[in-house]
């Protein structure tokens, strides 16, 4: 090959191309030397041999052996150290690291270690290190102490209000921003509240630094991952938090800013003046900051005159009056803080802080023991821009900010602070008209001088819901707001009754009946959709089968046998078949509860889960009586889920606010969310068969002349409750009438049979509740133009259908006849059985509800509410034995609501 075209030579030394630059370079001696290059073949990577004289490859193959030997690459570790600072090379080496003489400020990497040893930092580097953390750590924190100052007090109370809007924008009311607190000194606080709080919240406080370490570091890690911080703090910590109510952000620094406060605080502020500060700033609910303002709000009475009870009830509320104030706050969370839930939380929270007192000294036993149960307590309410309606439309509206608070962004707290523009989705009209329709009714019948043993503790409830966008146009909660602050539109634990049964004829006719001939699993799968023609029995006490023709029994395998209102069997004789539509005009439970039963409880749940109640208001559905209505939705619930079908299937969540508006301007809108819960097949044939309710059944009075109405009444077992919820296509309304003790304070309220209320031998739900919806919708929907329901398309087959008379009893309906083989005896009904002029009459009709087993399928355990049915053993058995429901107590919002 030409020389030309060779290429230059590369300086790196090693390996076969260096061999062979090296043995050419020696033969021809023509190359030019590279740049730097001193002419020792040590240069390009060469060796030399003993005798320092060069030594020519031979071969490709000696160049190889040679050239790692040669190279020095591998045989650095075993060169001095003296050789490789210097950077050069001695005989038979490669060439050395060039290492600088003079000294890094900072040994790392570390000069003078190979491999993994480079990276291992010197004690030398790691003591510099933590004492200059610790250094800097010290720098920040005295000059962050030396930033903060000590927060007055006396200049936290600053609350805003917040404005209520009707849905025309005209203001309802202002409220929130009441400052409702009063500083009182030290000596004018109980000593047995100060060792209440104390004893419960920090035992330590005379003699701590005024800081909880190990809550602040459980704080910070919670912020840290994103949540929201824990309890733990010191009530010196407590007293800044309430002093910095202009800054209430959960962040890492206003967290900082708070320890650095309560540092300064703890050091530099007398316990005692710590003391009487945070008992004067602390919120303790009912829009009471300070113990002075409390002691009024609970007790009606000063501070000063507190026993020790009431003392440690008030420390309990410190801990979230949400859920310990015995009045309850459903409108916030309809669950969980229902004035039962409370009123146990309340009092278990009291008598462990009195035993604490105890234990640590502060109380003596003797006097503990005069406070076993909760201390009797004021009503909640003072406002009286609240009263009438307007304060269960504000607590409504605030609770459905709150609930949803991911959505709305304000919380209990900033709402507490005010300074919000809402409003709301209330039609003032309709309310005042809603309100108008109950006081009407009530005054003409209802008469408790004259009737106290029937007429007292009646209860009315409203709720009236726009189809085309789940927007609340009305409810009525009670007397006043002021006077009675349960919302009685919301969760009251109202049966709702035979309304329910329009969720079991969506069920039959979304997913059908299961084939009696097929296994559980493939039943599940082939199943007949229902038609409204399709025949059931109607007869009275009938024994109730699974859907494979097996006689159902419970636990105990006793049978259900179900019972219609007044007693009666209806259909066509001898079997009593009678179709759905026809059924559900007069109400008739056998054959909605066999109906359940062969579609599946866990459909008709899903069904009414579907349209709109709240699973947490639906009880077992493991019982037949599940589908006439043992359940208690709110009556907002009920009026939100019958819009569902006169929407055409389109569920739509009731909502309050429309908007709200600050001073850094809007900061939520309402965004309408709907789904398709139902085929609107489905849907508008439900809503022709409940027309026939209004047209000639048991909902008459609920005609409104010229305009399409659908409905169902609803009346429960012991006649505790009844109800008429019906619409049009442009309005839902839900109207509901009970009877409780109407004692707040009485955790263990019971509902109230109404035989012989408002003069009535007994309260449906055709009667009193169909006329004040009646009177209402009349009013509602004036100047509304009139419109109908869509025409509904065919719907499913007919299910049972009998193509010929049976000339002689069947084998199943001999059975049917038989009575009951349980041994026992059959419990006489707990309520009287009314005639057929007792319970119908031309001006009230019909309503059918059931009485499961022999003695009802709509009360508790086997004499109602989802219990045994069939024969019961125990004929002293209570009213709440069996009872499968548990505590599902809920209301409109939060997760979940009735």
């Amino acid at each position: 090959m030409s020389e030309h075209r060779r290429k230059p030579p590369q300086p790196q030394g090693g390996g076969r191309a260096a061999a062979r630059r090296g043995q050419s370079g020696a033969s021809s001696g023509r190359r030019a030397a590279p740049r730097g290059a001193t002419g020792s073949p040590s240069d390009y990577g060469l060796g030399q041999g003993v005798g320092g004289d060069e030594q020519p490859f031979g071969s490709r193959a000696d160049a190889r052996r040679s050239s790692p030997r040669n190279a020095g690459g591998r045989r650095r570790a075993a060169e001095p150290a003296q050789g490789r600072r210097g950077g050069s090379t001695g005989p038979g080496r490669g060439r050395g690291r060039a290492t600088p003489d003079r000294k890094r400020l900072v040994d790392y990497p570390r000069a003078g270690k190979d491999g993994w040893q480079r990276w291992v930092p010197s004690w030398k580097l790691v003591a510099g290190l933590f004492v200059g953390f610790v250094g800097s750590l010290v720098a920040v924190a005295g000059i962050g102490y030396a930033m903060v100052g000590i927060p007055d007090i006396a200049k936290t109370a600053t609350a805003q209000n917040n404005v209520y809007y009707w849905k025309d924008g005209t203001q309802m009311v202002a409220t929130g921003g009441e400052t409702n607190r009063q500083n009182i000194d030290l000596s004018q606080i109980p000593e047995e509240m100060r060792w209440a709080v104390i004893s419960q919240e920090n035992k330590t406080f005379y003699d701590d630094s005024g800081i909880d370490p190990k809550g602040i570091a459980r704080a910070v890690f919670n912020m840290a991952r994103g949540g929201q911080t824990q309890g733990g703090s010191t009530i010196t910590q407590q007293y800044v938090k309430n002093a910095m109510l202009n800054d209430q952000s959960q962040t890492l620094s206003r967290k900082f800013k708070e320890i650095f406060v309560s540092i300064k605080v703890g050091a530099e502020v007398d316990k005692n003046q710590i003391m009487a500060g945070y008992l004067n700033s602390a919120y303790y609910g009912r829009n009471a900051y300070g113990i002075q303002a409390a002691a009024r709000a609970y007790f009606n009475k000063d501070a000063i005159k507190l026993n020790p009870g009431e003392c440690a009830f008030l420390a309990a509320m410190l801990k979230g009056a949400t859920y310990y104030d015995p009045a309850g706050a459903t409108s916030v969370d309809p669950v969980g803080a229902t004035p039962a839930a409370n009123s146990k939380r309340a009092l278990r929270q009291m008598q462990d802080t009195l035993d604490k007192m105890v234990e640590y000294g502060h109380l003596d036993a003797s006097v503990r023991a005069k406070y076993p149960t909760l201390p009797k307590w004021e009503n909640p309410r003072s406002n009286t821009d609240l009263k009438g309606q307007v304060g269960y439309l504000v607590d409504l509206a605030n609770g459905y900010l709150v609930t949803n608070s991911k959505k709305t962004g304000i919380t209990q707290d900033s709402l507490q602070q005010g300074g919000y523009s809402i409003y709301t989705t209330f039609d003032r009209a309709k309310v005042t008209k809603l309100e108008e329709s109950v006081k009407k009714v009530q005054q003409a019948n209802i008469k408790p001088k004259q009737r106290p043993d029937t007429d007292t503790h009646v209860q009315f409830g409203g709720a009236s819901v726009e189809p085309s966008t789940g927007a609340i146009r009305a409810i009525y909660g009670g007397e006043d707001a002021t006077k009675h602050f349960t919302d009685n539109a919301d969760q009251t634990g109202a049966q709702v009754g035979s309304t329910f049964k329009p969720f079991v004829l969506a069920a039959a006719m979304t997913w059908g009946v299961r084939n009696p001939d097929l296994g559980s699993s493939q039943a599940q799968d082939e199943r007949t959709i229902v038609s409204p023609k399709s025949l059931f029995s109607g007869k009275n006490k009938l024994k109730i089968k699974n859907y494979d023709g097996t006689v159902w029994k419970n636990e105990k395998g006793e049978e259900w046998l179900q019972t219609n209102d007044g007693n009666v069997s209806l259909g066509t004789p001898p079997k009593f078949k009678i179709d759905l539509r026809e059924a559900m005009r007069e109400s008739v439970n056998s054959a909605f509860v066999q109906l359940g039963m062969d579609v599946g409880l866990e459909k008709v749940k899903d069904s009414a889960v579907k349209a709109g109640l709240k699973p947490s208001s639906l009880t077992n559905s493991g019982f037949p009586s599940f589908s006439i209505g043992i359940s208690d939705p709110s009556a907002i619930r009920m009026a939100g889920a019958y819009a569902t079908f006169a929407a055409s299937g389109k569920q739509r969540d009731p909502y309050s606010v429309e908007k709200v508006t600050s001073e850094k301007g809007q900061i939520f809108t309402h965004e309408d969310e709907t789904e398709q819960a139902f085929t609107d097949k489905v849907a508008d044939n439900v809503t022709d068969v409940l027309k026939t309710v209004v047209e000639k059944g048991t909902g008459t009075n609920a005609q409104l002349p010229g305009r399409q109405v659908a409905g169902k009444t609803g009346t429960t077992d012991g006649n505790k409750s009844a109800w008429f919820v019906g619409y049009t296509p442009q309005l839902s309304t839900a109207v509901s009438m009970f009877r409780y003790d109407d004692d707040e304070s009485n955790k263990n309220r019971t509902f109230l049979e109404m035989f012989g209320t408002g003069g009535q031998k007994k309260i449906h739900g055709a009667s009193f509740p169909a006329q004040i919806w009646h009177d209402y919708m009349a009013e509602a929907l004036e100047g509304t133009p009139a419109k109908d329901f869509p025409e509904p398309e065919p719907i499913g087959e007919v299910v049972n259908a009998e193509p010929s008379p049976s000339p002689s009893p069947s084998a199943s309906e001999s059975e049917e006849e038989k009575p009951s083989p349980s041994p026992s005896p059959s419990r006489p009904s707990i309520e009287p059985s009314p005639s057929s002029s007792e319970t119908c009459n031309s001006f009230f009709g019909c309503d059918g509800q059931s009485s499961g087993g022999v003695n009802g399928g709509n009360g508790n355990g086997g004499n109602g509410n989802g219990g045994n049915g069939g024969t019961s053993p125990s004929p002293t058995t209570s009213d709440n034995e069996g009872d499968p429901r548990g505590n599902t107590s809920s209301g409109f919002f939060g997760g979940p609501a009735g």
